[in-house]
């Protein structure tokens, strides 16, 4: 139940909830030589460098009200990047003009509000499969912030932000407020699945599961991009290069890897089934 203005709970000093969102995002790709698979290594590099990230976040910054107070960022050799940026911890100055009401938030319009507490960090993990010919970029974003604010409210620019097969997103409200009278509020907003602030048209791209564990507002989707088109996983080429069982050995191999990730398990490859009933 929302409560009206008059209604709002009075706190005893400021909130102080920490809500913390992580995604997750993991693309893959099909290099069968090292050459390729080089290629693809320089491309994630530049595509996803230390100071695109580091626009990324800012942009998240501007969602959620933030004022950014430091960046560091850090490209790695031989491959990744990294980027923190720390935000605003002093107190609200101004009365915020937006509104509270966790949501999707908008795309990429900003939000005109005040933030009291927040860090955001992105890192990036390109690696590949030693003799599959699979390559796998994944990079890992962090928003946590204290107050009413949340960070759902960047979820939906980032999905849009980055190209994502796989996508993991954790959602947890830590700690507790007190109301005027010393009660404790552990939580100061309805919620039942990250799912409600995923926008339709997005959601209808992947298939979903939820992992949530109620009682301590943590909450976990996990999502796998329905669509397959083995042309968005070849780099450098097209399908036409391939024979019908070179086509279909990639298709298997992709969707493992997918399935792998989506389901946090390893699962048999069919060659190495065959191999071990020889």
């Amino acid at each position: 139940m929302k409560l009206t203005p008059e209604q709002r709970i009075e706190l005893h000093g400021f909130n102080n909830l920490t809500k913390s969102l992580s995604f997750n995002m993991y693309d893959i790709c099909y290099t069968k030589t090292r050459e390729e698979r080089e290629a693809y290594l320089d491309y994630i590099d530049e595509q996803y460098n230390a100071e695109r990230l580091s626009k990324i976040l800012h942009n998240v910054s501007d969602l959620i009200g933030a004022h950014v107070l430091n960046t560091a960022k850090q490209d790695y050799v031989p491959q990744g990047a990294s980027v923190t940026i720390l935000v605003s911890e002093g107190p609200v100055v101004e009365v915020p003009t937006g509104t509270y009401e966790e949501s999707p938030g908008p795309l990429p319009d900003n939000v005109v509000m005040q933030l009291d507490k927040s860090h955001i960090t992105v890192h990036t993990y390109p690696e590949f499969h030693p003799n599959e010919g699979i390559s796998t970029f994944r990079a890992d974003i962090d928003v946590s912030t204290c107050g009413e604010i949340s960070p759902l409210k960047a979820l939906n620019y980032l999905i849009h932000s980055f190209d994502t097969d796989i996508i993991t997103i954790d959602y947890r409200v830590r700690g507790f407020t007190r109301d005027k009278d010393g009660r404790k509020l552990f939580i100061d907003h309805d919620i039942n699945s990250i799912q409600n602030y995923i926008p339709d048209e997005v959601k209808g791209l992947y298939d979903m599961i939820d992992v949530n564990v109620y009682q301590e507002n943590i909450f976990h989707t996990k999502c796998k991009l329905k669509r397959f088109d083995i042309n968005d996983y070849l780099f450098g080429y097209t399908e036409e290069k391939l024979n019908t069982e070179e086509r279909q050995e990639i298709i298997e191999r992709l969707r493992t890897e997918m399935d792998e990730i989506f389901y946090g398990a390893n699962i048999p490859h069919p060659i190495e089934k065959n191999k071990h009933a020889d």
